[in-house]
Protein backbone atom coordinates (compact mmCIF):
# COMPACT_ATOMS: atom_id res chain seq x y z
CA UNK A 1 0.00 0.00 0.00
CA UNK A 2 1.53 3.49 -1.06
CA UNK A 3 1.33 5.88 1.81
CA UNK A 4 0.39 9.46 1.03
CA UNK A 5 3.46 11.73 1.83
CA UNK A 6 2.68 15.39 3.58
CA UNK A 7 4.43 18.61 2.34
CA UNK A 8 4.81 21.97 2.67
CA UNK A 9 3.35 24.43 0.58
CA UNK A 10 4.29 28.05 0.19
CA UNK A 11 1.60 30.49 -0.20
CA UNK A 12 2.78 33.75 -0.40
CA UNK A 13 4.98 33.51 2.72
CA UNK A 14 2.57 31.74 4.70
CA UNK A 15 3.72 28.00 4.68
CA UNK A 16 0.78 25.52 4.95
CA UNK A 17 0.80 21.85 5.16
CA UNK A 18 -0.98 19.80 2.83
CA UNK A 19 -1.43 16.94 4.82
CA UNK A 20 -1.14 12.89 3.66
CA UNK A 21 -2.22 10.10 5.14
CA UNK A 22 1.43 9.37 6.83
CA UNK A 23 0.85 12.33 9.18
CA UNK A 24 -3.35 12.52 9.40
CA UNK A 25 -3.05 8.78 10.55
CA UNK A 26 -0.10 9.30 12.88
CA UNK A 27 -0.97 9.48 16.86
CA UNK A 28 0.00 12.86 17.10
CA UNK A 29 -2.44 14.36 14.97
CA UNK A 30 -5.82 15.66 14.99
CA UNK A 31 -8.18 18.09 12.86
CA UNK A 32 -8.11 20.64 16.20
CA UNK A 33 -4.58 21.37 15.99
CA UNK A 34 -3.66 20.80 12.69
CA UNK A 35 -1.75 23.73 11.00
CA UNK A 36 -4.31 26.11 9.91
CA UNK A 37 -4.56 26.59 5.93
CA UNK A 38 -3.98 30.03 4.36
CA UNK A 39 -7.25 30.48 4.03
CA UNK A 40 -8.54 30.26 7.79
CA UNK A 41 -5.65 32.92 8.63
CA UNK A 42 -8.11 35.66 8.73
CA UNK A 43 -6.87 38.17 11.38
CA UNK A 44 -5.91 41.61 10.85
CA UNK A 45 -4.10 43.64 12.87
CA UNK A 46 -7.64 45.12 14.22
CA UNK A 47 -8.42 42.05 14.92
CA UNK A 48 -5.17 41.22 17.02
CA UNK A 49 -5.42 44.06 18.75
CA UNK A 50 -9.14 43.39 19.76
CA UNK A 51 -7.74 40.37 20.95
CA UNK A 52 -5.64 42.27 23.28
CA UNK A 53 -8.40 45.03 24.36
CA UNK A 54 -10.77 42.05 25.33
CA UNK A 55 -8.35 40.21 27.41
CA UNK A 56 -7.07 43.49 28.98
CA UNK A 57 -10.09 44.76 30.15
CA UNK A 58 -11.06 42.24 33.28
CA UNK A 59 -11.19 42.17 36.82
CA UNK A 60 -7.61 41.48 37.20
CA UNK A 61 -6.03 44.03 35.45
CA UNK A 62 -8.68 46.21 37.65
CA UNK A 63 -6.62 45.12 40.80
CA UNK A 64 -3.20 45.11 39.82
CA UNK A 65 -2.64 48.89 40.87
CA UNK A 66 -3.64 47.99 44.03
CA UNK A 67 -1.59 44.86 44.60
CA UNK A 68 1.43 46.64 43.66
CA UNK A 69 0.65 49.83 46.36
CA UNK A 70 -0.19 47.16 48.91
CA UNK A 71 2.00 43.89 48.89
CA UNK A 72 5.14 45.33 46.18
CA UNK A 73 5.29 48.82 48.65
CA UNK A 74 5.60 51.44 45.42
CA UNK A 75 3.85 54.34 45.40
CA UNK A 76 0.71 54.75 43.16
CA UNK A 77 3.37 56.43 40.41
CA UNK A 78 5.47 53.51 40.56
CA UNK A 79 2.88 51.11 40.41
CA UNK A 80 1.49 52.23 37.68
CA UNK A 81 5.00 52.99 35.67
CA UNK A 82 5.94 49.42 36.12
CA UNK A 83 2.74 48.09 34.84
CA UNK A 84 3.47 50.33 31.31
CA UNK A 85 7.20 49.23 31.37
CA UNK A 86 6.02 45.42 31.73
CA UNK A 87 3.82 45.17 29.27
CA UNK A 88 6.43 46.87 26.55
CA UNK A 89 8.84 44.33 27.83
CA UNK A 90 6.40 41.90 27.88
CA UNK A 91 5.40 42.38 23.86
CA UNK A 92 9.19 40.75 23.03
CA UNK A 93 8.35 37.53 23.80
CA UNK A 94 5.27 38.03 22.85
CA UNK A 95 6.15 38.65 19.32
CA UNK A 96 8.94 36.45 18.92
CA UNK A 97 7.24 33.44 19.96
CA UNK A 98 4.21 34.37 17.85
CA UNK A 99 6.46 33.95 14.48
CA UNK A 100 6.40 30.21 14.22
CA UNK A 101 2.63 30.02 14.57
CA UNK A 102 2.28 32.78 11.66
CA UNK A 103 4.58 31.61 9.57
CA UNK A 104 3.35 27.93 9.94
CA UNK A 105 0.00 27.57 11.21
CA UNK A 106 0.62 25.86 14.42
CA UNK A 107 -0.64 26.08 17.73
CA UNK A 108 1.39 26.40 21.06
CA UNK A 109 1.95 22.88 21.78
CA UNK A 110 3.41 21.82 17.97
CA UNK A 111 5.87 24.57 18.46
CA UNK A 112 6.54 23.02 22.13
CA UNK A 113 7.66 19.57 20.10
CA UNK A 114 10.36 21.33 18.13
CA UNK A 115 12.14 22.19 21.52
CA UNK A 116 11.08 19.97 23.83
CA UNK A 117 10.37 16.79 21.72
CA UNK A 118 7.03 14.80 20.37
CA UNK A 119 6.56 13.69 23.91
CA UNK A 120 8.19 15.50 25.92
CA UNK A 121 6.41 18.37 24.56
CA UNK A 122 3.75 17.20 27.24
CA UNK A 123 5.52 18.43 30.36
CA UNK A 124 5.59 22.07 29.46
CA UNK A 125 2.34 21.83 27.84
CA UNK A 126 0.32 20.49 31.21
CA UNK A 127 2.34 23.61 33.34
CA UNK A 128 0.89 26.06 31.09
CA UNK A 129 -2.59 24.20 31.55
CA UNK A 130 -2.72 24.28 35.01
CA UNK A 131 -2.06 27.84 35.40
CA UNK A 132 -4.75 28.19 32.26
CA UNK A 133 -6.81 26.56 34.38
CA UNK A 134 -6.66 27.95 37.98
CA UNK A 135 -7.28 31.41 35.87
CA UNK A 136 -9.95 30.38 34.60
CA UNK A 137 -11.56 29.36 38.02
CA UNK A 138 -10.86 32.84 39.38
CA UNK A 139 -11.97 35.06 36.38
CA UNK A 140 -15.34 32.72 36.63
CA UNK A 141 -15.93 33.27 40.21
CA UNK A 142 -15.58 37.22 39.28
CA UNK A 143 -17.99 36.61 36.06
CA UNK A 144 -20.31 34.30 38.96
CA UNK A 145 -20.14 37.61 41.01
CA UNK A 146 -21.19 39.38 38.72
CA UNK A 147 -24.23 37.08 37.23
CA UNK A 148 -25.11 36.93 40.90
CA UNK A 149 -25.44 40.70 41.14
CA UNK A 150 -26.95 40.86 38.09
CA UNK A 151 -29.79 38.24 38.69
CA UNK A 152 -30.35 40.14 41.97
CA UNK A 153 -30.91 43.55 40.50
CA UNK A 154 -33.64 42.23 38.43
CA UNK A 155 -35.34 39.70 40.79
CA UNK A 156 -34.61 41.08 44.02
CA UNK A 157 -35.64 37.55 46.15
CA UNK A 158 -32.34 35.93 44.49
CA UNK A 159 -30.21 38.08 47.43
CA UNK A 160 -31.30 36.07 49.77
CA UNK A 161 -29.41 33.05 48.01
CA UNK A 162 -26.30 35.40 49.07
CA UNK A 163 -22.85 32.95 48.38
CA UNK A 164 -24.94 30.40 47.09
CA UNK A 165 -25.77 32.60 44.45
CA UNK A 166 -22.46 33.16 43.38
CA UNK A 167 -22.03 29.56 43.37
CA UNK A 168 -25.53 29.14 40.71
CA UNK A 169 -23.65 32.41 39.02
CA UNK A 170 -20.09 30.90 38.54
CA UNK A 171 -21.14 27.34 36.64
CA UNK A 172 -24.15 29.33 34.63
CA UNK A 173 -20.63 31.73 34.03
CA UNK A 174 -18.24 28.74 33.30
CA UNK A 175 -20.66 26.98 30.97
CA UNK A 176 -21.14 30.21 28.54
CA UNK A 177 -17.43 30.30 28.43
CA UNK A 178 -16.99 26.75 27.16
CA UNK A 179 -19.31 27.19 24.67
CA UNK A 180 -17.49 29.88 22.81
CA UNK A 181 -14.51 28.29 22.67
CA UNK A 182 -16.48 25.15 21.50
CA UNK A 183 -17.62 27.18 18.88
CA UNK A 184 -13.99 27.67 17.53
CA UNK A 185 -11.81 30.69 16.95
CA UNK A 186 -13.96 32.38 14.47
CA UNK A 187 -16.30 32.58 17.81
CA UNK A 188 -13.72 33.96 20.00
CA UNK A 189 -12.76 36.31 16.58
CA UNK A 190 -16.19 38.04 16.66
CA UNK A 191 -16.51 38.00 20.25
CA UNK A 192 -13.30 40.20 20.58
CA UNK A 193 -14.09 42.03 18.01
CA UNK A 194 -17.41 43.63 19.02
CA UNK A 195 -16.45 43.79 22.85
CA UNK A 196 -13.03 45.79 22.26
CA UNK A 197 -14.99 49.05 21.76
CA UNK A 198 -17.50 48.42 23.80
CA UNK A 199 -15.60 47.54 27.15
CA UNK A 200 -12.97 50.74 25.75
CA UNK A 201 -16.00 53.11 25.88
CA UNK A 202 -17.54 51.85 29.35
CA UNK A 203 -13.95 51.92 30.60
CA UNK A 204 -13.71 55.94 29.62
CA UNK A 205 -16.88 56.36 31.04
CA UNK A 206 -16.10 55.14 34.62
CA UNK A 207 -13.02 57.19 34.43
CA UNK A 208 -15.20 60.11 33.83
CA UNK A 209 -17.50 59.24 36.50
CA UNK A 210 -15.03 58.78 39.22
CA UNK A 211 -12.56 61.22 38.40
CA UNK A 212 -14.48 64.56 40.09
CA UNK A 213 -14.52 62.25 42.93
CA UNK A 214 -10.58 62.18 43.71
CA UNK A 215 -7.67 64.27 43.78
CA UNK A 216 -5.11 62.82 41.75
CA UNK A 217 -2.26 65.07 43.00
CA UNK A 218 -3.18 63.53 46.74
CA UNK A 219 -3.15 60.23 45.06
CA UNK A 220 0.23 60.54 43.91
CA UNK A 221 1.66 62.34 47.41
CA UNK A 222 0.69 59.37 48.75
CA UNK A 223 3.83 57.37 50.38
CA UNK A 224 4.79 54.14 49.93
CA UNK A 225 4.55 51.18 51.96
CA UNK A 226 8.21 50.11 51.69
CA UNK A 227 9.93 51.08 54.98
CA UNK A 228 11.49 54.93 54.76
CA UNK A 229 14.32 55.45 52.77
CA UNK A 230 14.69 52.17 51.35
CA UNK A 231 15.58 52.18 48.11
CA UNK A 232 13.11 51.53 45.44
CA UNK A 233 14.98 49.36 43.03
CA UNK A 234 14.31 46.20 44.46
CA UNK A 235 11.28 46.44 45.44
CA UNK A 236 9.98 48.04 41.77
CA UNK A 237 11.98 45.06 40.32
CA UNK A 238 9.87 42.52 42.13
CA UNK A 239 6.77 44.41 41.28
CA UNK A 240 8.18 44.60 37.95
CA UNK A 241 8.63 40.80 37.44
CA UNK A 242 4.83 40.04 38.95
CA UNK A 243 3.35 42.37 36.40
CA UNK A 244 5.49 40.84 33.35
CA UNK A 245 4.42 37.63 34.92
CA UNK A 246 0.97 38.34 34.55
CA UNK A 247 1.16 37.76 30.43
CA UNK A 248 3.88 35.06 31.14
CA UNK A 249 1.22 32.67 29.85
CA UNK A 250 0.52 34.11 26.99
CA UNK A 251 4.07 34.94 26.12
CA UNK A 252 4.11 30.97 25.68
CA UNK A 253 0.46 30.03 23.91
CA UNK A 254 0.76 32.98 21.64
CA UNK A 255 0.98 30.60 18.49
CA UNK A 256 -2.16 29.47 19.10
CA UNK A 257 -3.72 32.94 18.29
CA UNK A 258 -0.96 33.86 15.42
CA UNK A 259 -1.75 31.20 13.55
CA UNK A 260 -5.23 32.81 12.55
CA UNK A 261 -3.00 36.23 11.19
CA UNK A 262 -2.62 37.18 8.23
CA UNK A 263 0.80 38.24 8.41
CA UNK A 264 3.52 38.86 10.93
CA UNK A 265 3.13 42.48 10.59
CA UNK A 266 -0.56 41.88 10.94
CA UNK A 267 0.59 40.03 14.70
CA UNK A 268 3.30 42.52 15.49
CA UNK A 269 1.01 45.62 15.19
CA UNK A 270 -1.93 44.15 16.44
CA UNK A 271 -0.12 43.31 19.35
CA UNK A 272 1.59 46.69 19.92
CA UNK A 273 -1.44 48.38 19.47
CA UNK A 274 -3.42 46.32 22.03
CA UNK A 275 -1.57 45.50 24.85
CA UNK A 276 0.28 48.38 26.67
CA UNK A 277 -1.67 51.21 26.87
CA UNK A 278 -5.14 48.86 27.13
CA UNK A 279 -3.69 47.73 30.17
CA UNK A 280 -2.35 50.74 31.55
CA UNK A 281 -5.41 52.64 31.48
CA UNK A 282 -7.72 49.91 32.58
CA UNK A 283 -4.72 49.50 35.91
CA UNK A 284 -5.01 53.44 35.98
CA UNK A 285 -8.86 53.31 36.23
CA UNK A 286 -8.92 50.68 38.82
CA UNK A 287 -6.35 52.71 40.91
CA UNK A 288 -8.74 55.89 40.48
CA UNK A 289 -12.32 53.88 40.95
CA UNK A 290 -10.68 52.78 44.53
CA UNK A 291 -9.77 56.04 45.67
CA UNK A 292 -12.98 58.02 44.51
CA UNK A 293 -14.91 54.99 45.86
CA UNK A 294 -15.26 56.56 49.51
CA UNK A 295 -16.59 59.66 48.24
CA UNK A 296 -19.14 57.40 45.68
CA UNK A 297 -20.17 54.75 48.52
CA UNK A 298 -18.90 55.57 51.61
CA UNK A 299 -15.86 53.15 51.88
CA UNK A 300 -12.88 52.37 50.62
CA UNK A 301 -13.75 48.94 47.93
CA UNK A 302 -11.25 47.56 45.36
CA UNK A 303 -13.31 45.01 44.23
CA UNK A 304 -15.27 46.86 40.66
CA UNK A 305 -17.90 44.38 41.02
CA UNK A 306 -18.55 44.45 44.54
CA UNK A 307 -18.13 48.55 44.13
CA UNK A 308 -20.94 48.68 41.12
CA UNK A 309 -23.20 46.36 42.94
CA UNK A 310 -23.23 49.09 45.94
CA UNK A 311 -24.79 51.95 43.56
CA UNK A 312 -28.00 52.97 44.25
CA UNK A 313 -29.55 52.65 40.70
CA UNK A 314 -30.66 49.25 39.58
CA UNK A 315 -30.46 50.43 35.33
CA UNK A 316 -27.27 51.46 36.11
CA UNK A 317 -26.37 48.67 38.18
CA UNK A 318 -27.47 45.87 35.85
CA UNK A 319 -25.92 47.37 32.76
CA UNK A 320 -22.87 47.67 34.46
CA UNK A 321 -23.08 43.86 35.51
CA UNK A 322 -23.46 43.27 31.70
CA UNK A 323 -20.22 44.93 30.92
CA UNK A 324 -18.50 43.04 33.36
CA UNK A 325 -19.95 40.07 32.07
CA UNK A 326 -18.58 40.68 27.93
CA UNK A 327 -15.29 42.01 29.46
CA UNK A 328 -14.74 38.81 31.48
CA UNK A 329 -15.90 36.12 29.00
CA UNK A 330 -14.03 38.21 26.31
CA UNK A 331 -10.78 37.83 28.78
CA UNK A 332 -11.57 34.23 29.92
CA UNK A 333 -12.23 32.67 26.62
CA UNK A 334 -9.48 33.78 24.90
CA UNK A 335 -6.52 33.53 27.96
CA UNK A 336 -7.65 30.59 29.65
CA UNK A 337 -9.11 27.85 28.09
CA UNK A 338 -7.70 28.39 24.41
CA UNK A 339 -4.38 27.00 25.53
CA UNK A 340 -5.46 24.37 27.96
CA UNK A 341 -7.96 23.00 25.13
CA UNK A 342 -4.90 22.91 22.89
CA UNK A 343 -2.66 21.60 25.99
CA UNK A 344 -4.49 18.47 26.84
CA UNK A 345 -4.97 17.52 23.04
CA UNK A 346 -1.40 17.33 22.60
CA UNK A 347 -1.38 14.45 25.11
CA UNK A 348 -3.55 12.29 23.37
CA UNK A 349 -4.81 13.49 20.28
CA UNK A 350 -6.71 11.02 18.74
CA UNK A 351 -8.60 10.60 22.16
CA UNK A 352 -8.78 14.09 23.00
CA UNK A 353 -10.60 16.91 20.52
CA UNK A 354 -11.06 20.51 20.84
CA UNK A 355 -15.21 19.77 22.76
CA UNK A 356 -13.29 17.14 24.87
CA UNK A 357 -10.46 19.46 25.71
CA UNK A 358 -12.34 21.96 26.61
CA UNK A 359 -14.61 19.82 28.93
CA UNK A 360 -11.20 18.87 30.55
CA UNK A 361 -10.36 22.28 31.20
CA UNK A 362 -13.35 23.24 32.96
CA UNK A 363 -13.53 20.44 35.17
CA UNK A 364 -10.05 20.86 36.31
CA UNK A 365 -10.74 24.64 36.65
CA UNK A 366 -13.50 23.88 38.84
CA UNK A 367 -11.34 21.46 40.88
CA UNK A 368 -9.10 24.38 41.42
CA UNK A 369 -11.69 26.55 42.80
CA UNK A 370 -13.35 23.82 44.89
CA UNK A 371 -12.19 25.51 48.31
CA UNK A 372 -13.37 29.17 47.28
CA UNK A 373 -16.80 27.45 46.21
CA UNK A 374 -17.17 25.40 49.61
CA UNK A 375 -16.91 28.38 51.00
CA UNK A 376 -19.03 30.70 49.32
CA UNK A 377 -21.87 27.99 49.64
CA UNK A 378 -21.28 28.35 53.74
CA UNK A 379 -19.18 24.37 53.87
CA UNK A 380 -16.10 25.93 55.42
CA UNK A 381 -14.98 29.50 56.04
CA UNK A 382 -11.59 31.77 56.07
CA UNK A 383 -10.04 32.89 53.42
CA UNK A 384 -7.17 34.04 52.00
CA UNK A 385 -6.65 38.19 50.55
CA UNK A 386 -7.09 37.96 47.32
CA UNK A 387 -4.19 40.65 46.46
CA UNK A 388 -2.03 38.28 48.40
CA UNK A 389 -2.54 35.61 45.87
CA UNK A 390 -2.55 37.05 43.29
CA UNK A 391 0.88 38.66 44.26
CA UNK A 392 2.45 35.05 45.18
CA UNK A 393 0.72 33.29 42.31
CA UNK A 394 2.74 36.01 39.74
CA UNK A 395 5.99 35.35 41.24
CA UNK A 396 5.68 31.77 41.45
CA UNK A 397 4.48 30.98 38.22
CA UNK A 398 6.30 33.70 36.04
CA UNK A 399 9.29 32.18 37.82
CA UNK A 400 8.39 28.84 36.12
CA UNK A 401 7.00 29.81 33.01
CA UNK A 402 9.60 32.16 32.01
CA UNK A 403 12.20 29.55 30.84
CA UNK A 404 10.53 27.71 28.58
CA UNK A 405 9.76 31.63 26.74
CA UNK A 406 13.54 31.59 26.54
CA UNK A 407 13.74 28.33 25.38
CA UNK A 408 11.06 28.81 22.58
CA UNK A 409 12.63 31.89 21.29
CA UNK A 410 15.93 30.47 21.10
CA UNK A 411 14.82 27.32 19.43
CA UNK A 412 13.25 28.58 16.74
CA UNK A 413 15.47 31.71 15.85
CA UNK A 414 18.91 30.23 16.47
CA UNK A 415 18.77 26.82 16.76
CA UNK A 416 16.22 25.71 13.72
CA UNK A 417 16.63 29.49 11.99
CA UNK A 418 12.96 29.76 11.48
CA UNK A 419 12.80 26.48 9.88
CA UNK A 420 10.34 23.78 11.03
CA UNK A 421 9.61 20.42 9.08
CA UNK A 422 6.36 20.99 9.71
CA UNK A 423 5.46 17.29 9.41
CA UNK A 424 7.75 15.86 11.15
CA UNK A 425 6.42 17.74 14.39
CA UNK A 426 3.29 15.35 13.56
CA UNK A 427 5.08 11.80 13.41
CA UNK A 428 7.13 9.86 15.90
CA UNK A 429 10.70 9.21 14.86
CA UNK A 430 11.03 11.71 12.42
CA UNK A 431 13.41 14.75 12.25
CA UNK A 432 12.35 15.16 16.14
CA UNK A 433 12.98 12.83 18.72
CA UNK A 434 10.52 12.02 21.77
CA UNK A 435 12.49 13.90 24.33
CA UNK A 436 14.82 16.58 23.32
CA UNK A 437 16.85 16.55 26.35
CA UNK A 438 18.68 20.45 26.16
CA UNK A 439 14.98 21.61 26.31
CA UNK A 440 14.77 20.02 29.59
CA UNK A 441 18.41 20.90 31.16
CA UNK A 442 17.49 24.68 30.41
CA UNK A 443 13.98 23.88 32.31
CA UNK A 444 14.90 21.89 35.39
CA UNK A 445 18.10 24.34 35.91
CA UNK A 446 16.37 27.24 36.21
CA UNK A 447 12.85 26.00 38.19
CA UNK A 448 15.53 24.06 41.03
CA UNK A 449 17.50 27.65 41.66
CA UNK A 450 13.89 28.63 42.02
CA UNK A 451 13.15 26.04 44.73
CA UNK A 452 16.66 26.21 46.02
CA UNK A 453 16.28 29.86 46.59
CA UNK A 454 12.75 29.45 48.25
CA UNK A 455 13.98 26.25 50.72
CA UNK A 456 17.25 28.31 51.81
CA UNK A 457 16.50 31.39 51.76
CA UNK A 458 19.09 32.12 49.74
CA UNK A 459 19.68 33.85 45.99
CA UNK A 460 16.27 35.37 46.94
CA UNK A 461 16.51 37.38 44.10
CA UNK A 462 16.40 34.20 41.63
CA UNK A 463 12.86 34.05 42.56
CA UNK A 464 11.28 37.43 42.83
CA UNK A 465 12.88 38.85 39.18
CA UNK A 466 12.15 35.19 38.48
CA UNK A 467 10.42 36.10 34.98
CA UNK A 468 13.91 37.73 33.87
CA UNK A 469 16.56 35.26 35.49
CA UNK A 470 14.55 32.27 34.84
CA UNK A 471 13.73 33.44 30.61
CA UNK A 472 17.87 34.47 30.26
CA UNK A 473 18.81 31.53 31.48
CA UNK A 474 16.89 29.06 30.38
CA UNK A 475 17.57 30.80 26.86
CA UNK A 476 21.08 30.53 27.24
CA UNK A 477 21.25 27.00 28.73
CA UNK A 478 19.20 25.70 26.31
CA UNK A 479 21.44 27.13 23.22
CA UNK A 480 24.86 25.98 24.19
CA UNK A 481 22.91 22.40 25.99
CA UNK A 482 21.92 22.09 21.97
CA UNK A 483 25.09 22.64 20.48
CA UNK A 484 27.16 19.96 23.49
CA UNK A 485 24.18 17.89 22.99
CA UNK A 486 23.97 17.50 19.28
CA UNK A 487 20.53 17.66 18.14
CA UNK A 488 19.25 16.63 14.82
CA UNK A 489 19.69 19.49 11.88
CA UNK A 490 16.06 20.00 11.57
CA UNK A 491 17.34 23.08 9.34
CA UNK A 492 18.86 20.71 6.39
CA UNK A 493 15.83 18.52 6.73
CA UNK A 494 13.32 21.25 6.23
CA UNK A 495 15.47 22.80 3.39
CA UNK A 496 14.64 18.98 1.89
CA UNK A 497 11.03 19.01 1.75
CA UNK A 498 9.06 19.98 -1.21
CA UNK A 499 7.97 23.23 -1.32
CA UNK A 500 5.05 24.49 -3.93
CA UNK A 501 4.60 28.04 -4.73
CA UNK A 502 1.14 29.24 -5.69
CA UNK A 503 1.54 30.80 -9.13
Amino acid sequence: MTVEASRMVDREGLIELDEGSDVRDSPRYNADIAPTKAHERTWSKWNVAALWVGMSICVPTYTLGGVLTAYFGLSVGEALFAILLANVVVLIPLTLNAFPGTKFGIPFPVVLRSSFGILGSNVPCLVRALVGCGWFGVQTMFGGLAIHLLLATIFPPWQALGGLGEVVGFFVFGAMNLYVVIRGAESIKWLETLAAPLLLAVAIGLMLWAWPHMSMTELLAQPPSRPEGAPVYGYFFAGLTAMVGFWATLSLNIPDFSRFAKSQKDQIVGQVLGLPMTMFFFAALGVVMTAASESLVGQTVADPVSLIGMIDNPFWVALAMLMIIIATISTNTAANIVSPTNDFQNVAPKLVDQTRGVLITGAVGVLLMGYDLLQKAGVISSGVSLEQMYSNWLLGYSSLLGPIAGIMAVDYFLIKRQQLDVPSLYQDGCAYPAVNWPGFVAFGIPVGLTVISLLTGTMYWFYDYGWFTGSALGAVIYYVASQLMSPVNVSATAAAIETDRMP
